[in-house]
């Protein structure tokens, strides 16, 4: 049984997939609270469902790329077993964590965003560093960036990890509405960073207070 919040079909806005159509199943509760969260509906507004009733949902829109999110959806026992499924149905299949949560039980065919906390969230203590050993090539790595003392910090654990050859893309997304993409931008190119900066796609396509998109 897994506690869902909402289950939508849209454009997906961020990793190396922005742009393409995408079913998003996102998860109830998180025990984290990032100052820039965006999604804090979901830390506990949700329904109970079985895990078929979930893919009944997921495949009433066709689509090949799922993402699961949340919340924190790897605070879910029964989430291993969705992402099988899904697997198993010839979906590509994504999962958004924030890092904190050990990922090494995680299918090893899903596409695996791991957003590693900076200063600025008010979470970095909590990061889950050996998710950084358990990365695959496939997966990427993601920093959301409020202001300069979080660059840094991104940049630091990016070179230091060594991450750029070892996954498919190290991201770093400005907060939006407060990191200004070009300044970003400067600090990327300044420092020949190998990095990809993401824009929340969907906040430029949307307004970002929209909810299920």
């Amino acid at each position: 049984m897994l506690t869902i919040n909402e289950i939508f079909y849209s454009i997906q806005g961020e990793s190396t997939h922005a742009g393409r159509p995408c079913v998003f199943v996102r998860l109830t509760a998180c025990d984290l609270r990032c100052s820039w969260c965006d999604t804090a509906y979901a830390f506990h507004e949700g329904r109970k469902q079985t895990v078929d009733e979930v893919i009944d949902a997921v495949e009433r829109h066709d689509c090949p790329l799922v993402e699961i999110t949340g919340g924190e959806p790897l605070l879910q026992e029964d989430v291993y077993s969705l992402m099988s499924r899904l697997l198993a149905r010839g979906r590509t299949v994504m999962l958004e964590t924030g890092g904190h949560r050990p990922i090494d039980r995680v299918p090893p065919e899903v596409i695996k965003i791991v957003d590693i906390k900076c200063p600025g969230s008010g979470e970095a203590d909590r990061n889950e560093w050996r998710n950084l050993d358990w990365l695959s090539p496939h997966d990427q790595v993601k920093f959301v960036v409020k202001d300069r003392t979080d660059y840094e910090f991104a940049r630091d654990v990016a070179l230091r990890h060594d991450l750029a050859p070892r996954c498919a893309a190290v991201l770093l997304s400005p907060v939006h509405g407060q990191l200004d993409a070009r300044t970003l931008s400067e600090w990327m190119l300044a420092d020949r960073l190998p990095a990809r900066l993401q824009l929340q796609l969907h906040k430029f396509i949307w307004h970002p207070s929209t909810r299920g998109v």
